[in-house]
């Protein structure tokens, strides 16, 4: 399942050096990380609604994980680096790691 989301950050980082009147993402990304953070908070805010109201709700999460993934990116954070720490959060309990921190 984590393939899929490795690929689509791998799409993500080609669209890069594409054309931003071609590629929303390359759209995204050259509009630097205030934009990617501002369109990330909007897609959380239809995903909180979707929720609340019982509708589209995989489509509004499936968004906002594309967003948070682009975000990543602008800021330079490597997905496979927050994979990382999930595998290595399996270790302990969540209450175990919250105290840790």
């Amino acid at each position: 399942m984590s393939e899929n989301l490795i690929d689509l950050v791998k799409i993500i980082r080609d669209r890069k050096n594409k054309d931003e009147d071609k590629s929303y993402t390359s759209s995204l990304l050259s509009g630097g990380l205030s934009k990617c953070i501002d369109k990330m908070e909007e897609e959380f805010g239809e995903l909180k609604e979707a929720l609340n109201e019982k509708s589209n709700v995989v489509h509004e999460t499936a968004d906002t994980i594309y967003h948070i993934l682009v975000t990543l990116e602008v800021a330079g954070i490597k997905f496979e680096d927050v994979l990382k720490e999930l595998e290595n959060r399996k270790k302990q309990s969540g209450i175990e790691e919250k105290n840790n921190r």
